[in-house]
């Protein structure tokens, strides 16, 4: 075929045609002939376009906000409709699963709007405590906070309060005044949060510059953790102190626990898969 344009082709009565199909010039001579070489590649045209287009892009814009593998990128441009449909059945399927998570965030808005008018006439600290979390939730972290504080200031004991303040200064980059909380939950129970909080407490430590207190807790806590966010925070202390090489091993052991997470755990901490690949890029090889 020499080459292709968009033409009607006429056939005897009886025969089945779509309309349009594509006629190769070589073949012009003869159109049944043309017909019966490009009817069933019109027929998939027909069903496919432009669904495959719009799954395509579907499948794109889905990439773009949850930043898989990079090699599903080349799949959807270069396969077209299957190539959507594989990513669709691959990534975008289990995402059905937090769907759930959009309706909490329904009732959790719906819960806020009442506590705050509960608080009017009932400021209590477990009311405090409550809004707090569920403001912690949707990263308001400077509310949650504020919430924290007078939680706090009413019961001054409580572990959970403390920690999820401390997660809020971190958040908003208070390090400083995150230490004296996470010292507090640490102080109070060694492995709260399953130790995480004994991490993040080592990471202000690093973001403080006391790399000795650092380094020590990070050692220990890097023994019992699972969790890739503690060995991350781990691989930037160890980048800033000059050792390269344990940089790398750390960085390197969060990708290698990825291996034999679940499936649906893998989704969760991808964007630390993602820094990890990102920390291994800049800290060079001996």
């Amino acid at each position: 075929m020499l080459g292709c344009d968009l033409r009607q082709v006429n056939v005897p009565p009886g025969q089945v045609t779509f309309g349009y199909c594509l006629v190769g010039t070589s073949f012009d001579s003869n159109p049944l002939a043309t017909l019966s070489c490009t009817e069933m590649p019109f027929g998939w045209s027909y069903l496919f376009f432009p669904w495959g287009f719009l799954l395509q892009l579907v499948a794109l814009v889905h990439a773009i906000r949850r930043r898989p593998d990079t090699y599903w990128y080349w799949i959807i441009l270069i396969g077209g409709f299957l190539g959507a449909a594989a990513y669709m059945v691959v990534e975008m399927l289990p995402d059905t699963r937090m769907l759930g998570d959009v309706f909490k965030g329904f009732q959790r808005r719906s819960r806020i709007d009442q506590l705050e008018a509960i608080i009017i006439d009932n400021p209590s600290s477990g009311n405090y405590e409550e809004l707090g979390d569920l403001l912690l939730d949707q990263k308001k972290y400077v509310r949650a906070r504020e919430c924290y504080d007078k939680a706090i200031a009413a019961k001054a004991h409580s572990i959970d309060a403390f920690y999820r303040r401390g997660l809020c200064r971190l958040a908003l980059g208070d390090s400083a005044q995150a230490l004296p909380d996470l010292e507090y939950v640490v102080g109070h129970d060694a492995r709260y949060d399953h130790d995480r909080a004994a991490g993040l407490l080592a990471h202000a430590y690093a973001l403080q510059a006391k790399a000795d207190q650092a380094n020590t807790l990070f050692a220990r806590v890097t023994e019992l953790s699972n969790f890739p966010e503690v060995h991350y925070n781990y691989a930037q202390f160890l980048k800033s102190q000059g050792r390269v090489s344990e940089a790398r091993e750390s960085a390197q052991r969060i990708l290698n626990r990825k291996r034999t997470m679940p499936h649906y755990l893998q989704r969760i901490e991808r964007p630390w898969f993602r820094k990890a690949k990102a920390l291994l890029k800049e800290v060079p090889q001996n």
